[in-house]
């Protein structure tokens, strides 16, 4: 924890969707040759007889087999100098599905530049299993005296090339080492290949692919190696469901013993039914209910079903838009369907405040003046005196949202003061909670015309839901979306904390 109490604050602010298109833009040419090949093997590159090791070690899911590697580094006639080569290597985990699939030729072109055994296929090798079994043969060979072992174990950094959702499947699998007391813990970089990538604009690694990607790639690595890091909160989400299951599982949820769950309800004044089944899961971003969920959950199923559409992240974000507009959340009334109505009717919030240990309610809002849309806005709404329930609430730790959206604004301080909220930090230990209304709404919010509902800042969030007419409700946890079952009778809880560890990001701006 000392490492992470000396790392500077994240910036509360990050590039909008438009100065990551330039960033792109300046990825190419020039820019990416900066960096000269032998000098980035120079900073990255593990020496031959390690590098070997670790990934033996995680192909054999096997310390014992790398440390065995280790030894035979002699009869490589591996030179003594190469052992002082490493500044501060860097691994890398490639996500292959990810984005515009352009994992496999970013892999070949990672072996270029570093070396086939600092590279990960996420396909094949699974974080844990490095975080397991090659970090475990690194710190094993400095128990034995390995000094290159131990300096490597102290100074290993980790670059993941995905979107938000492998960042974070990435970041969860680190978490483990606090926990296990195996620090210090690699601090995370990001190559964004995603559709949102709202982790990397946050962290300064540009919110799309570059188009000169090759030259640009050099670039990414060598930041990896000398940027400074900061620090990014970690949410727990526990599903407390009275009965039943989550079918189709995303990766960020783990099914988890009800006695697992049973502290937390005492703590939290929460009753767990006798019969529950209960979920965990960490988001770094966002944690939604409602519209956007949905959208989501038809998008991913929709990409599975035809992945010959998803060619990048443009043609995602033309599949997004479209598919939205199938959903009736613009055009069809809320009382046509019980799936449209407000979240009002299914959900209640509470939320405890700093230094609070009591639950408060919150109202969800239920109506919005016409007035504070803009005119052209108003011209879509059949009756603009209408009552509009809250669709989407979300929940969200980071600055940006919906690839580089910024939905809760910047502030002015008399608002702030007015409204009890302090400015948003991806570190200060709250979550900013926002609600969007009718497809109108939610699309001129993610257009920056206007801003989001502000609801509430808070230190721990508990929802409740219940169905009615609804037998369902949609989540998502930074991009991974499930349908959640719903009883009328019993209450299913959603009850978010933060973690007491941190995440650890290289800041890419800087």
């Amino acid at each position: 924890m000392e490492r992470a109490e000396e790392t500077p604050r994240a910036p509360s602010t990050a590039p909008s969707a438009r100065v990551s298109i330039w960033e792109s833009v300046r990825a190419c040419g020039v820019w990416g040759k900066e960096v000269d090949k032998a000098e980035l093997r120079r900073q990255v590159v593990m020496p031959l007889y390690a590098r070997r090791a670790v990934a033996a070690a995680v192909k054999a899911k096997d310390e014992a087999v790398g440390v065995a590697a280790a030894a035979e580094r002699g009869e490589e006639g591996e030179v003594e100098v190469e052992v002082e080569a490493a500044v501060t290597p860097v691994v890398v985990f490639v996500n292959s599905r990810s984005g515009g699939r352009h994992g496999p030729e970013l892999k070949v072109r990672l072996h270029e530049l570093i070396s086939e055994e600092q590279v990960f296929d996420l396909s094949v090798v699974k974080p844990s299993d490095f975080i397991n079994y090659g970090l475990g043969c690194l710190e094993k060979l400095a128990e034995q005296g390995d000094n290159c072992a131990e300096t490597i174990r102290k100074k290993l950094r980790i670059m993941v090339a995905g979107g938000d959702g492998t960042v974070g499947w990435v970041l969860g699998c680190l978490t483990d080492l606090y926990r296990l007391k195996r620090e210090p813990v690699p601090p995370t970089g990001i190559i964004p290949l995603g559709t949102g990538n709202d982790l990397a604009r946050s962290f300064g690694w540009g919110g799309s692919f570059p188009f000169g990607w090759r030259s640009a790639v050099k670039r990414y690595l060598s930041k990896a190696a000398t940027a400074p890091t900061c620090r990014l909160d970690s949410w727990q989400a526990v599903v407390m469901m009275p009965d039943g299951e989550i079918k189709e599982l995303p990766y960020a949820l783990k099914k988890t013993e009800p006695a697992d769950c049973l502290e937390l309800c005492q703590e939290n004044g929460t009753e767990l039914p006798e019969k529950a089944s209960c979920y965990k899961g960490v988001f770094y971003n966002y944690l939604s209910i409602g519209m956007d969920a949905q959208v989501a959950y038809g998008f991913h199923h929709l990409r599975d079903e035809k992945p010959y559409l998803a060619q990048g992240p443009v043609a995602n974000k033309l599949i997004y838009a479209g598919y939205s507009c199938t959903q009736g959340w613009f055009c069809t009334p809320c009382t046509a369907s019980p799936q449209l109505r407000g979240l009002k009717n299914i959900l209640r919030l509470y939320i405890k405040k700093v230094n609070c240990s009591e639950w408060e309610q919150v109202t969800m809002p239920s109506r919005q003046s016409s007035s504070s849309l803009p005119c052209n806005a108003r011209i879509f709404r059949k009756n603009p005196n209408q009552p509009t329930l809250v669709r989407s609430l979300v929940v969200l730790n980071l600055y940006n949202y919906g690839s580089g959206r910024h939905p809760w604004g910047d502030l002015k301080p008399d608002y702030l003061e007015k409204k009890g909220f302090v400015e948003a930090h991806s570190d200060d230990g709250l979550l900013e909670i926002f609600g969007l209304k009718e497809g109108w709404h939610a699309s001129f919010v993610m257009a920056e015309l206007i801003k989001a509902k502000h609801i509430a800042q808070a230190a721990a969030i508990k929802f409740e839901m219940r169905g009615g007419q609804w037998n369902r409700a949609y989540v998502q946890m930074d991009g991974e979306p499930w349908k959640q079952p719903l009883l009328q009778e019993q209450s299913t809880i959603i009850e978010i904390n933060k973690v007491p560890y941190p995440s650890l990001m290289i800041n890419g701006e800087q």
